[in-house]
């Protein structure tokens, strides 16, 4: 059995859906709350939506809260999130869990992922994955980039621009002045 449920953030309209096991993906905002729905519906066909929450989706909901309102320096909270990544490919499940291991603020780069996993030579197909997470910002993949300048790909709505902003909530949050991290948001 699967559940949805939507929500209102700092940032957007999010959305949530879980099994008996943990979180099956989290919906970063769309266009509008409808679309935001329709996403998830989309992503989750067998899901039922529900107002009702788990404890630990509700500490879920919450964590993401305070995470795009800029509230949160601490990314252990959302390690907390019991994951159902059982329809997730293992390649991707350990850049995901790398992915997760970054603390609120700081950022690596798709190649440090791979070099991370052992496997130098993998940074598109860590790109790859990022692309493909179900999670975020549960799994913060906007905090992994491309090396040099600029930020590499994201996929949520409004692309880079999105990227860019969820890094900037999360500089902020850690007291950091977005010049310090300038070589982020070159093109």
């Amino acid at each position: 059995m699967l559940w949805l449920h939507c929500y209102d953030t700092a940032f957007g309209p999010c959305g949530i859906a879980w099994s008996e096991k943990g979180v099956c993906g989290s919906q970063l905002p769309e266009a509008s709350a409808a679309l935001t729905r329709d996403r998830l519906r989309q992503r989750f066909p067998n899901g039922h939506e529900t107002q009702v929450l788990p404890p630990a989706i509700d500490a879920a909901v919450q964590a993401v809260q305070r995470l795009l309102a800029g509230e949160t320096t601490d990314h252990e909270e959302l390690l907390l999130v019991q994951l159902d990544d059982s329809a997730v490919p293992d390649f991707h499940r350990q850049v995901l869990a790398l992915t997760r291991q970054i603390p609120v603020g700081q950022t690596l780069t798709y190649g440090e992922i791979a070099a991370r996993l052992g496997q130098t030579g993998a940074a598109r197909a860590v790109g790859q994955a990022e692309g493909q997470n179900p999670f975020a910002p549960i799994v913060p993949c906007h905090r992994v980039l491309a090396a040099g300048a600029g930020q590499g790909g994201f996929s949520a709505h409004g692309g880079l621009a999105s990227k860019q902003r969820l890094l900037l909530i999360e500089a902020r949050a850690r007291g950091q002045w977005a010049a310090e991290q300038s070589l982020l948001f070159e093109p």
